[in-house]
């Protein structure tokens, strides 16, 4: 007869494991983050806190309780690989901020309670993707800003040199000229702010000003619209070709499957063949 591999049974790390990734648990805790910021920014509140600061920080308590647990379990479940993950540090280190006294001197670390709100970052995976998206899109966006810094600094000098004499407080240094064009790039009362102002001294002023908008907020601007959407657009290709290559994997499980349960039934046909015989 075909010997017939049955699987191992279970053991408690596996099924903790499989509580931890179920989707109702990851439900479970974007539900409680999301009841914790509420009570975050209520505490915030002299009148809410009046009215129920005990069960306000009652609820803020229980949370990180919660979201320890949460993390005990996983350290449980993975161990070592826990810290592989980006995404896990990245919690362990919220709630470790958490749960350092906030008192005398560390008294600031209270207001970064509210930094586990961003908990939903690593809990919802739309999220996780547009964040990890931003990180790739990283290095491309170094070389714009790069090319953004350029111009910049060219377009200051120029200013400081047209501009710094009638309007020192705007253009008399390239520093002060940087700012200005950052105001001016973002469209920031640039208009009657700024260069209404120098075109009332100088006509032509335009000329320099409405080209380095064009350059700067529209295509420039574009350019990082479009890294982020060609990065978005790689990940989701990347995603899915993990999908399909998951889908393979459990279709040739569920055939192997399939196949045993026809020894089986073989086996249970010889048999049954075998005791009809004698």
């Amino acid at each position: 007869m075909t010997e017939i591999v049955r699987p191992a049974p279970a053991s408690a790390s596996d099924l903790a494991r499989g509580i931890v990734e179920s989707r109702g648990f990851n439900l479970a805790i974007t539900i409680v983050i999301i009841v914790n910021a509420v009570t975050l920014g209520l505490e915030t509140s002299p009148r809410a806190m009046e009215i129920a600061g005990p069960l306000l920080l009652g609820i803020d308590a229980a949370a990180l309780w919660i979201f320890t647990a949460e993390l005990g379990l996983k350290l449980w479940c993975y161990r070592g690989r826990f810290f592989r993950d980006g995404w896990n540090v990245f919690d362990f280190a919220i709630v470790a901020i958490a749960w350092v006294p906030a008192s005398g001197p560390l008294s600031v670390l209270r207001a970064l309670r509210i930094m586990r709100v961003l908990r939903l970052l690593s809990v919802v995976p739309q999220m996780r993707a547009v964040v990890g998206a931003l990180f790739r899109a990283l290095p491309g966006m170094g070389s714009i800003v790069a090319v953004l810094t350029l111009v910049f600094y060219v377009a200051a000098v120029i200013a400081t040199g047209l501009y710094g004499p009638a309007f020192p407080e705007w253009f008399g240094s390239v520093g002060a000229s940087m700012y200005s064009l950052f105001q001016i790039m973002t469209l920031e009362s640039w208009s009657m702010g700024i260069v209404r102002p120098v075109m009332a001294v100088h006509p032509n002023a335009w000329l320099f000003f409405v080209p380095f908008i064009i350059t700067t907020s529209f295509t420039v601007l574009n350019l990082f619209i479009a890294l982020m959407v060609n990065s978005m657009q790689s990940l989701q290709s990347q995603t899915n070709d993990s999908v399909r290559a998951e889908a393979a994997v459990a279709h040739e499980e569920r055939e192997m499957l399939a196949r045993q349960i026809e020894q089986l039934a073989e086996e249970v046909r010889s048999v049954r063949a075998a005791l009809e015989r004698r």
